[in-house]
Formats: C-alpha cells, sequence, structure tokens
C-alpha cells in the first residue's frame, strides 16, 4: 500500500488549495478514504471523509462549506479542495486508507495559511 500526498504550500488567508492523494498497492475503489489533519502541538483530526463509490461524505464541523472530498476512482486518487482558508487550517495534511483494523496512512503535505 502507498499513500503519497500532494499540492501543500503556502497560501494567503482566504485562497485555495487542492491536496490530491495517489493511491497504488491495493483495489483503491473498494474502501473509504479519509483525509486528517494535525497542527503542532495537537492531536491529528478527522477532516473529510469518503466511501468507497464516492456518493457518501462527511466532514469535521470546521471545514464544512469550505473543504469538499472528492475522488477519481479510475485515477486512484482522492482530492482535497480547500477553500476560504484559514490560519487555523495550518497544519500537515495526511490521507488514510481505511484498509484492515488501522488502516494505512500517507507521509503528509504540509498546508500553511499566513499573511
Amino acid at each position: 500500500v502507498q499513500l503519497v500526498e500532494s499540492g501543500g504550500g503556502l497560501v494567503q488567508p482566504g485562497g485555495s488549495l487542492r491536496l490530491s492523494c495517489a493511491a497504488s498497492g491495493f483495489s483503491f475503489n473498494s474502501y473509504a478514504m479519509r483525509w486528517y489533519r494535525q497542527a503542532p502541538g495537537k492531536e491529528r483530526e478527522l477532516v473529510a471523509a469518503i466511501n468507497s463509490a464516492g456518493g457518501s461524505t462527511n466532514y469535521a464541523d470546521s471545514v464544512k462549506g469550505r473543504f469538499t472530498i472528492s475522488r477519481d476512482n479510475a485515477e486512484n486518487t482522492v482530492y482535497l479542495q480547500m477553500n476560504n482558508l484559514k490560519p487555523e487550517d495550518t497544519a500537515v495534511y495526511y490521507c488514510k486508507a481505511m484498509i484492515g483494523f488501522f488502516g494505512s496512512w500517507g507521509q503528509g503535505t504540509q498546508v500553511t495559511v499566513s499573511s
């Protein structure tokens, strides 16, 4: 199993970023996927989730209306579109494949929201 996140970077408040997580080594279209984030000194938190077919999504209250999770099962990729970014969105963002008991994690991508 390999998960590779990309798309992070430095953005001003109010800006947008699109994160990607490219998956390989497993049957991507059979598993739900999630995005988490971890800010310095804080616990890792669930940001968004999507089921295997992409028809059902869930979001943390803090990102509802601003973030959108989606997936392309033909490309084995899950996305996180982040709009109207705020400084409190600054964190390392991780994707997770819900495989087995513990799941599998990517290495993370840094998102920094600052003027």
